[in-house]
């Protein structure tokens, strides 16, 4: 029988490592509060690059992994990945980011006129992260992961494990007393698609629409601190305002719907294991604090988790 390892957290990350360790013989359990489709990780716009993500260095080496899975994926039917074109427009002049070779074939422009300095453009994955975690979720159980629906209040409430992976997201806040581990409340706006061939962001003001083809995430918004997962309608018009600017096509697109999010904010993701002592008796492979970039970096923060699980 293989080692047994439990989960904490049902979120992309979470999932995502589950898939990995289960794939390398392990007995896995996720152990979550929530089902897919209430965690953070669908509320997330679903486009592949590592926005001021730390440590630099390993995050881009996650993303660079991570793009190459869903590059696979993309030919998968039902995951809700696909690689789209985009610009991600800026305002203030910046050197081309260290990330820009995990996502690749970027070129820049800057002849786009006022407001803008310059503009990156690149083809990237965009994930419908709806259909994406649901299908996560589908997999996961197919690899043979039991999910347990429960809340785990500390690493000695886990169950019976040989090795835990705290994938707890912003409940890591609490889970391993890391006040490091902050809310940004996120809040978007989804719109119908009337069509739109490419994603646009505007770095600076964190405006961006992101096309699914039934329906546009717009967005957005990340209020560090804020706890509240309530709408805030002058939110939804200022973002509905700043996205028909950024894209006249969405001038007349209907409302679908708005949703909220936390993002578990942390000045760098801690992704490292832990030998057992007082507070777990068993190891545990801390994978958390990725703020917004999540999606990004999980297949590559799950192989890391695999390779640490030894």
């Amino acid at each position: 029988m293989g080692e047994r390892v439990v989960v904490v957290g049902g979120g992309v990350i979470g999932l995502s490592c589950a898939v990995r360790l289960a794939e390398r013989g392990r007995r896995v359990t996720v152990v979550t509060d929530r089902e897919p489709g209430e965690t953070t990780s669908v509320v997330a716009g679903g486009l592949i690059y590592p926005r001021h993500a730390e440590p630099a260095d390993r995050c881009a080496g996650w993303t660079a992994v991570t793009v190459e899975e869903f590059r696979r994926l993309a030919e998968v039917p039902g995951t809700g990945v696909r690689f789209v074109p985009g610009r991600l427009l800026r305002r203030v002049e910046r050197p081309v980011p260290a990330w820009a070779a995990a996502v690749g074939g970027m070129t820049r422009r800057s002849d786009l006129g006022e407001p803008w300095t310059d503009a990156l453009q690149f083809t990237t994955p965009l994930v419908d992260t709806g259909r994406y975690v649901a299908w996560l979720a589908q997999v996961a159980a197919g690899s043979g992961v039991r999910i347990e629906h429960r809340r785990v209040r500390d690493l000695g409430d886990v169950g019976e494990a040989d090795l835990v992976v705290n994938a707890a997201g912003l409940g890591a806040r609490d889970l391993v007393a890391d006040r490091a581990v902050t809310p940004a409340r996120g809040q978007v706006v989804h719109v119908a698609d009337p069509g739109l061939p490419e994603w646009v962001v505007d770095e600076d003001d964190f405006s961006y629409v992101l096309p699914h083809g039934d329906h546009v995430v717009c967005g957005g918004t990340e209020e560090h601190g804020e706890e509240s997962l309530d709408p805030d309608d002058a939110t939804t018009g200022d973002i509905l305002r700043r996205c028909r600017a950024l894209v006249p096509a969405l001038a007349t697109a209907e409302v679908l719907d708005v949703r909220v999010g936390l993002r578990p904010a942390r000045p760098e993701v801690r992704l490292e294991r832990a030998e057992p002592d007082g507070a777990s008796p068993v190891p545990v492979i801390h994978c958390y604090g990725h703020g917004g970039v999540g999606v990004t970096v999980s297949w590559g923060c799950a192989d890391e988790v695999a390779a640490l699980a030894g």
